[in-house]
């Protein structure tokens, strides 16, 4: 086991061109929201503007688009097209593509999340709803296992336990969380960050690290949805599913510290960790 550092971090966030361009820095994905769900994608969409991305595209139901897309302030909202194969089109020619963040469990919706997850050739950061899907559905995900198609889960301990993660959410002492970590991204060959106090991101390679970062105040809805954002942006910047996991999850965390210092656990809110990123990359440039 080894505990995620700032400097860990430093050493493994992507470098920034100072010649880039938005297409330097990554055009990401975010497939989400529905109604009663609709700030989902947006946290998901700006989180990973504030953590480096060219481009960000969030693509959501045509019911709750007009919702999405007036919070979209950095993220470009679409509603979704009509077609499977033109979303799929659309997708593939990202270089990070999101699934899950508030997309509900209605039959279609998990249907066409299976679909993707079959099909799209590049790296995916699996979240919420998208976890859900997958997890009556295992082959799937083990299909997945080429590197080139690796993907990236954040499940918490009750999603994982859906997953045949073998934890009683709740009760499982750090040790066992460490060792389940493992065992299921070895078996299925993905990047696997298990979610809360110490937060363990396991490798296929049994590699197992545990975050440094991080408070209670950040257990509220949209946490996770900013977690996966990051996670998505940083891959999409050319970082390996690893590295983007260990920085994601360490930023995401401090940034939650910088919150709970200021506005304390009881009333700081996941756009205020959101506020705070920029003062968390300032610190990793001094």
């Amino acid at each position: 086991m080894e505990l995620i550092t700032q400097t860990l971090v430093r050493s493994l966030l992507p470098k920034r061109d100072p010649n880039g361009h938005k297409g330097t820095f990554g055009k990401v994905y975010a497939y989400g929201g529905c109604a009663g769900l609709t700030g989902a994608p947006v946290y998901a969409g700006e989180a990973a503007a504030r953590t480096g991305s060219g481009l960000v595209f969030v693509g959501v139901p045509k019911d709750v688009y007009p919702i999405i897309a007036a919070r979209c302030a950095v993220s470009m909202a679409h509603p979704l097209p009509d077609s499977y194969p033109a979303l799929l089109e659309r997708m593939q020619s990202c270089d990070a593509a999101l699934i899950g963040p508030g997309a509900g469990r209605a039959a279609e919706t998990e249907e066409i999340i299976l679909s993707l997850l079959r099909d799209l050739p590049g790296p995916v950061v699996l979240d919420a709803d998208g976890i859900n899907a997958a997890a009556a559905h295992m082959n799937v995900l083990e299909g997945r296992r080429d590197q080139r198609r690796v993907t990236a889960l954040t499940p918490h301990e009750g999603e994982f336990a859906r997953l045949g993660g073998g934890l009683v959410p709740g009760a499982a002492s750090p040790g066992q969380r460490e060792r389940a970590a493992a065992a299921f991204a070895r078996q299925y060959g993905c990047v696997l960050v298990l979610k809360g106090p110490d937060t363990v991101v396991a490798a296929p390679d049994g590699r197992t690290l545990v975050n440094s970062t991080g408070n209670c105040g950040m257990a509220k809805g949209g946490s996770g949805d900013m977690l996966a954002g990051m996670l998505l942006s940083l891959i999409g910047q050319g970082a390996s599913a690893l590295d983007a996991a260990v920085c994601a999850v360490w930023l995401h965390g401090r940034a939650g510290d910088l919150c709970a210092q200021e506005l304390t656990g009881y009333a700081m809110t996941p756009p205020d960790m959101i506020q705070r990123l920029p003062a968390v990359f300032k610190e990793l440039e001094c």
